[in-house]
């Protein structure tokens, strides 16, 4: 698979990397945060099939076909994309998993006592990028059995001014990045939202606008990058101990869709 896809058109463009938004820019402005900068060590990445910590219920996750072994945010970014296609302004990615499959676990032995992870259900799971005027529009398609308990989060992070003074707005109600602080690990809420706009300092706003999420959370611990996370569900309200009680429900296909437009 290619390293790197450009999408382009006549404003903005944007890089890919092996499924991984690196840069989203207009008139040379970054959008991204750059890996290497403090904050996070990526710029984008999936929550799939679990959202939050599951160390509390010994990284257990309950479901019809019985208890499946999953580390915090799910096994699915420890899945490699493969290239299906993309030409200027699109670019299409695919993961696949066998159910029972047993998958090595970065975290251990580090930050976890578990070395493998597993689910018990295939799935299917496409990224699809269009570049489209100011817009970048990224589609989730989830193919898997009827019935599959899942939680879907995608978590970009943004490049902020290192003011530590922009703002976000969402359904008339403004959250600063002192609020984001506050929450620490847990995140900071915004739900039943299908949209958010950041104000940024030093170059345009951006316009966050989902389908089917209808959810964020923010999280940073630094100035200069923020992460706003379209979520199924702010799993901080639970006890962790996963299962279809507090999970969404597959209907054998389903479709996300973030768009993060420009202004």
């Amino acid at each position: 698979m290619k390293s790197t896809v450009f999408l382009n058109n006549k404003d903005c463009s944007v890089g890919i990397e092996k499924g991984e938004i690196i840069s989203f820019q207009k008139n040379n402005a970054e959008y991204i945060h750059q890996k290497g900068n403090k904050g996070w060590r990526n710029s984008d990445d999936e929550m799939f099939p679990i959202i939050g910590p599951t160390s509390k219920n010994n990284f257990k996750v309950h479901t019809q076909k019985g208890d499946a072994i999953q580390d915090q945010h799910g096994l699915l970014r420890e899945l490699d994309y493969e290239l299906i296609s993309s030409d200027t302004n699109t670019a299409n990615f695919i993961k696949k998993y066998e159910k029972g499959t047993q998958i090595n676990n970065s975290k251990f032995p580090e930050k976890s006592s578990e070395e493998k992870l597993f689910w018990p259900y295939d799935f299917s799971f496409y990224k699809n990028f269009t570049l489209k005027d100011n817009c970048l529009i990224i589609d989730f398609i989830i193919i898997s059995e009827i019935g599959m308990p899942f939680m879907l989060g995608y978590h970009p992070a943004f490049l902020l001014s290192n003011s530590g003074k922009e703002i976000l707005i969402s359904k008339n109600t403004k959250t600063t990045l002192e609020d984001v602080y506050k929450a620490g690990s847990n995140a900071f809420p915004i739900l039943n939202s299908d949209k958010i706009i950041l104000k940024n300092i030093d170059k345009a706003d951006l316009e966050i606008t989902t389908k089917n999420f209808n959810n964020f959370m923010l999280w940073t611990e630094v100035d200069n990058m923020l992460c706003i996370e379209p979520i199924t569900q702010y799993t901080s309200y639970t006890d962790q101990k996963f299962s279809e009680k507090n999970m969404s429900i597959s209907k054998g296909k389903n479709n996300f869709q973030v768009t993060i437009k420009i202004l």
